[in-house]
């Protein structure tokens, strides 16, 4: 055997163990890769009921959220109406009281000033 040829069966042998030493986190990563596609095919297949109920759960939110919208402009239909009445009681009532007061307030000024002299 010639120097060449021991080099050659020196770098065999250092290949075989390279080969051996990354074949075990090889397999390793075999396993964990194996593991995540079956976690991921469960995820998937519980991901469907989850997103079945989400879609139910916004229909019923979007149904209350209608009927909160006409409570809304019901209500706001009743302010205004209260707001209405409001002014109009104000104009008629309002007006002839101030009338009233001032007239009394006059009338008890003028006895005040009479019965004082």
């Amino acid at each position: 055997m010639s120097g060449g040829e021991i080099a050659a069966l020196v770098a065999a042998g250092a290949f075989l163990l390279l080969v051996l030493l990354l074949a075990v986190p090889i397999l390793k990563l075999g396993r964990t890769l194996d593991e995540a596609t079956l976690a991921v095919r469960k995820t998937h297949e519980g991901a469907t009921p989850l997103l079945r109920n989400a879609v139910d759960t916004v229909k019923h939110v979007n149904a209350n959220l209608e009927r909160v919208d006409g409570i809304a402009a019901n209500a706001e239909n009743m302010s205004q109406n209260a707001a209405a009445l409001t002014s109009l009681v104000s104009s008629t009532i309002g007006s002839p009281l101030v009338k009233v007061a001032s007239f009394t307030y006059g009338v008890r000024k003028a006895a005040a000033k009479r019965t004082g002299r």
